[in-house]
Order: C-alpha cells, then sequence, then structure tokens
C-alpha cells in the first residue's frame, strides 16, 4: 500500500477568480479581465484610512494568485486622485500610538507597496487634480500612469514633519525620475504639475481630464488582450533587475525569456505570423 505520509502536500488551489470580489471600502468592478479600483471618497478628495489600506493590500496580494484579472487600472472618484492619509481617521490617532504601534502601521503601509510591485498585472494609476503623500507613493507604485495638466503629485511629508523614505520612496522614485529629481521632491515635499511630471518621467502621458479615465481604460484593455503571461515576467524582471548587476540581469533575462518561449502563447503567435493573422492571446 502506497504510504501517503510522506509525500508533499497538494496545493490548495492553482489559482484565485477576483472579478466578483466585493470590496468594502472602494469601488471595484471587472470588466474583459480588466479590474477598476476607484477610491471613493470625493468630498475629502479621496484619502486613504486605515481600513482601506489594508483591504487594498490584501486584494494586491490575492492578484499574484488571480487567474480572471490581466490588467488593474486606479483611479480615484471625482477631480482627484488621492489626498493621502485621513487627517482625521490616520493622522489624528498616530499621534498617540507608541512605537509598536507606529512600526505596525508603516510596515502596513510598505507592505501595500509591495503586494502592488510583487502583483503580474500591470497597474495603470489615472491621475487628476491631487496625488499628495500616500496617494503620490499609490501612483509610484504602479507601473504606468496617466495624468492631467491639472495633476497635483506631491510627496509631502516634509510639510507634516516627517521623512521622505516613506513606503518605498527614496528607493523607487529616483529609478522613475532620477535621484536629484527626486531628492528635490522628497526633501521640499512641494508640488510637481502635470506637464513637469510629464517631463520629467513620472507621467506616461497627458490626457484631457474628460479623455483619462477611457485611456486608461484602453490601454488596460491592450494590455488584458495581450500575452499576460509574459507581461507578469516583464514585470518581474524590471522589479528584481534593481539589485543585479548587467551580467546577472542578462542570465535573468536569458532564463525569464526561455520560459515564455515555452508558452503556448509564444506558439500562437508564431502560427498566427504564418497564417498572416493576428494572434489571440490567451495567458498559457
Amino acid at each position: 500500500m502506497r504510504d501517503r505520509s510522506k509525500e508533499p502536500p497538494s496545493l490548495p488551489f492553482h489559482g484565485r477568480l477576483l472579478a466578483a470580489y466585493e470590496a468594502r471600502h472602494f469601488k471595484y468592478k471587472v470588466k474583459d479581465g480588466v479590474a477598476a479600483i476607484t477610491l471613493d471618497r470625493p468630498e475629502r478628495k479621496n484619502p486613504l484610512t486605515f481600513d482601506s489600506y489594508a483591504e487594498l493590500r490584501d486584494l494586491f496580494r490575492a492578484m499574484a494568485e488571480a487567474t480572471d484579472i490581466k490588467a488593474i487600472v486606479l483611479s480615484g472618484a471625482g477631480e482627484n486622485f488621492c489626498s493621502g492619509g485621513d487627517v482625521h481617521d490616520i493622522i489624528g490617532p498616530l499621534t498617540e500610538l507608541d512605537m509598536p504601534g507606529l512600526l505596525a502601521f508603516t510596515r502596513m503601509t510598505g507592505d501595500l507597496v509591495k503586494a502592488m510591485r510583487a502583483c503580474p498585472q500591470p497597474i495603470i494609476a489615472v491621475i487628476d487634480g491631487v496625488c499628495a503623500g500616500a496617494g503620490a507613493i499609490l501612483a509610484m507604485a504602479s507601473d504606468l500612469r496617466l495624468g492631467t495638466a491639472r495633476s497635483k503629485i506631491a510627496f509631502l511629508f516634509t510639510r507634516v514633519g516627517l521623512a521622505g523614505c516613506d513606503m518605498g520612496a527614496c528607493a523607487l522614485l529616483p529609478r522613475i525620475i532620477g535621484q536629484g529629481r527626486a531628492a528635490e521632491l522628497l526633501f521640499t515635499g512641494r508640488s510637481m504639475s502635470g506637464e513637469e511630471a510629464e517631463r520629467w518621467g513620472f507621467l506616461n502621458r497627458l490626457c484631457s481630464p474628460e479623455e483619462l479615465l477611457a485611456a486608461a481604460l484602453a490601454m488596460a484593455a491592450e494590455l488584458a488582450a495581450g500575452p499576460t503571461f509574459a507581461h507578469g515576467m516583464t514585470k518581474k524582471m524590471l522589479h528584481q533587475e534593481w539589485a543585479m548587476g548587467l551580467d546577472e540581469a542578462i542570465e535573468a533575462e536569458a532564463q525569464a525569456q526561455a520560459i515564455c518561449m515555452a508558452t503556448n502563447d509564444f506558439k500562437r503567435a508564431y502560427q498566427a505570423f504564418v497564417a498572416k493573422q493576428k494572434p489571440v492571446f490567451k495567458g498559457d
């Protein structure tokens, strides 16, 4: 008789379906593989609370195993993206916490950025109006950023007596806009306009306010229709190669590309090319 006690445990699931997820602290809907997350407190410029921080962290963690989500659009309701941590729901209570409580909070907010960077789906931030503090961090942690001329992006931690090194800002922001520009924003806490943000490379594109969300959803739909396994590999390598030397990075990319060459999407692309057709990718 076979001894199963020495066999490795089987995985409880091979994936997770998140199209039917019901969010409690923000709006969430899925269409054709694109998950739209909308921070929904427009009367306060969409600030974050302890609960919305934690739910966003948990949702992005779950995205790592989602088989039905191919791209993510992160936006704010009304004419603003996110004003950061809620002054009354977060800032005030933080002044009453002891050091273990403060560290638990800052680790939790950092875990949100880790979850955003670790999920394989490309994240597109839709930045209109105010994008400040933790809101600027959410935009920074996304993979692509679309904005408007009226966007106001500020890493304003020093304005409230804190360091600019919050939630990975000193690691991520210099890689997006350069060390000197990042240092200026993180030391001064000043706002960066939409035009400046595009010029500095923080925003990928400027759109009119009326076209912004539609442009982001169209970009997400295009990504969702692409080779999503390969997109996930691209995101992983963009993240991992920050800490690699060139030789190590080239070897890592050789391994990553060989894995992608074993996918069915790679075969589909070749077959479509031979047939002079557009490939239909399925993410496997």
